[in-house]
Parts: C-alpha cells; structure tokens; sequence
C-alpha cells in the first residue's frame, strides 16, 4: 500500500507574520524568503507558522534572501527561535553559509511556529494595558493613532504632583524588536507588586510615564524597522509628522505637555549578543551633569544584574555629531535630561547564555525589573 503524505503547509497570514514560500515540496530542503517591510527595503524579521509536519523526521528551512538583510552580519552566531504553542520557545539548530540562514527541527508535533525573535501580539499588548490600568494602577491620560488607526496608549503610574520626576520609558520604534515590549511586561509586573519598597521610593519622587508600544502597525504587518508608510520612527524626531509618523508626533506633544527628567528608550540590537546601553554624548549640548548620570546608570545596573555590561556596545559619537533624529538624543537635547537608548539582543547574552532559549521574553522582563532598581536610586539624584 502507497500513503501519500499531506504536503507541508506553510503560513504567515496572522499578527507579526512574514514569510514568502518559494518551495515546500521537499520537507528536507523547505524554500522560503524575507518579505521586506512596506514601502521599505528593509528586510530581517520572519514569524510563520508549519503545518502537518512527519513528527520525528527531520525537517529543514531555508531563508534564501537572508544575505540581502538589512543587518545581514547578524546571522553569525544567530539560532531561529521556534514554538510549538505559541507560548513557549526555544532555539533550534541554525547556520548562515554566506547566502541564505538554514534550520530544521526533528518535531515532536505535527505543527510549529517560527520567529526571529519571541513574538509578542497585539492580542497579548491589549492584555497588559488591561492589567497595567486594573492591577498595576497606572492610568491612561492619553492615546494617539498609528499610521492606520491603532491605539499608541500613554500610562502614567503617580499622580502629576508638581516637583516629581518625569520618567518617560518607550519601547518598540522598531516593531521586529519585540523583545522590547516583553520589557514592558516586566516593568508593569513590577508596579503590580505589593510592599515594594523600592518603588515606593521611586513612585514617592516620580512619575512614570509609559508607552509600551510605539509601532503597532509595523509589528502586525511583520516588519523590522518601518511603520505603515515605511519610516523609521527612530530617524523621525527632527521632522515628525501627523502624515508619515504620527507615533512619534503623538509623543512629543506629550512630552511637551508634563515634561522629561529621565528617557529609557527600549530596541533591540541585531548583531551584539550582549545588554548594552548607548548615550547622547555627541549631542551639541551634552553637558557633565549628563555624562555623570549616564555612568552612574551603568554602573549600577552592571552590577544588579549579569545581564548588563558596559564593554560592548556602539561606538561613541564625537562631540557636536550625534545623529539628532534618533530619539535619545533628541530628548536628550530638547529636556537636558539622561536620555540613554536600551539595547538587547536578538542571539544570547554572551557574559550569561541559555542553550535553550538564548535571549527571551522572560529575560527582558527581569532586566525591566532590574532597570527600575536602578531608576528608582537616581531619582533623587540633584538635578
């Protein structure tokens, strides 16, 4: 007797999905390709989903197109990451061999998903605004519109006293960094903590002020750096618009309105397999006080968690030549305040790996936890 086996069906049609199937009539040799973003060349972010795979059989992948990524260095030392339930993921066995990023998997079950990174839905992003207005305490004093329509929600957790710090924290300019969302699941974890003594001293001289997500179309189109109409909003803080970026638009007007003592803004980095930290030394007006805050920052993280150093990271800019449209030196500049830009890792923490997961949702929400440690001992620092 024949049996025919089903062939492999391979999908990308839900939220962060991206993929392009060029072959799936081999399961040994699947052939797939990148989407870049909308209106964009950017291309590196991948999320799809395989359905009636042989389980125990080994089963390989094929990005063809990973060369022509934007970050296409960052395959060195890369593994994929993949799910067989949406929650919980793992690395899976990778090689980049100059041309295309190559995987397989031997499948316990009949389906799997596959990501360049944990993804974090939108689904899963109305739930921690539930949770962030209902038990973490935080309110929503403003919303503003992507692109095409979706809420960009802005939480405050204090009460707008005159004379406390303003603490502002965004994540996910660029929509394919989810990790930085899954930070801000771990930051609102935190304020949902009861006897905390730490936050009561941070929430006794400080605001925070928090965007969780600042790219949604982006992350549900399946994009890497660009929202709907192909901007990068980490290059729009000179020249923002209500048209092409009203993200960043929407949260300058607020920052305007309550004002900025300290910026965190939450990425990802591509190619650097540790947590780092970059600064806007390189702004015109960068000043010492800055500078002594930027270290003290550093320091202190470095030594509350292995997951922070402060050997690997960007090269520093030269004085006067910071690229004033990305959004910490922006900020920096405008308010005279510690702006520092939050880097991790889509590979694994070098200084700390994980076989199993490398870097995760679960590890950017512990830095979260760590990073407020941290805020909360500056907060009271003079201005």
């Amino acid at each position: 007797m024949t049996v025919t086996q089903t062939p492999l069906k391979i999908s990308a049609d839900f939220d962060s999905g991206n993929i392009e199937v060029l072959d799936a009539s081999n399961p040994s040799n699947v052939r797939l390709a990148i989407r870049p973003d909308t209106n964009s060349p950017h291309l590196q972010w991948f999320h799809f989903k395989v359905e009636h795979l042989d389980v125990g059989q080994k089963h390989a992948f094929s990005l063809t197109n990973a060369s022509q990524s934007s970050y296409n260095r960052a395959w060195n030392g890369y593994q994929a990451v993949a799910s067989y339930d949406h929650e919980h993921w793992f690395r899976v066995p990778t090689t980049f061999d100059g041309t295309a990023l190559n995987f397989s998997l031997a499948p316990t079950e009949s389906q799997v998903y596959f990501a360049y990174f944990e993804p974090y839905s939108r689904a899963r992003h109305d739930w921690l605004i539930e949770q962030a207005i209902n038990k973490a305490g935080t309110e929503l004093i403003a919303i503003g519109k992507s692109v095409e329509g979706r809420d960009i929600q802005l939480l405050r957790k204090g009460d707008g006293a005159v004379g406390k710090r303003k603490v502002w924290i965004i994540a996910q300019q660029h929509p394919g960094e989810h990790m930085a969302e899954w930070f801000m699941e771990g930051l609102i974890e935190r304020l949902q903590e009861k006897h905390d003594p730490v936050m009561a001293q941070l929430l006794a001289a400080a605001d925070l002020y928090l965007v969780p997500h600042m790219n949604p179309d982006g992350s549900f189109h399946g994009h890497l750096r660009t929202n709907a109409k192909g901007k990068d909003l980490n290059r729009a803080w000179q020249d923002s618009s209500r048209e092409l970026s009203p993200e960043v638009f929407f949260v300058q007007q607020q920052m305007e309105k309550y004002g900025v003592d300290l910026f965190l803004d939450i990425h990802g980095d591509e190619e650097i397999p540790y947590v780092f930290a970059a600064a806007c030394e390189g702004n015109p007006g960068y000043t010492p006080h800055q500078q002594q805050l930027e270290e003290h920052f550093r320091r202190r993280l470095s030594e509350i968690t292995q997951d922070f150093q402060t050997r690997y990271g960007y090269p520093r800019s030269n004085p006067g030549q910071a690229n004033m449209n990305l959004a910490c030196n922006s900020v920096g500049e405008r308010f005279q305040c510690l702006a520092l830009t939050l880097e991790m890792p889509f590979k694994d923490n070098d200084d700390a790996p994980d076989v199993v997961t490398g870097w995760s949702g679960k590890r950017s929400k512990q830095l979260a936890k760590d990073v407020l440690t941290t805020v909360s001992e500056m907060v009271s620092v003079p201005r």
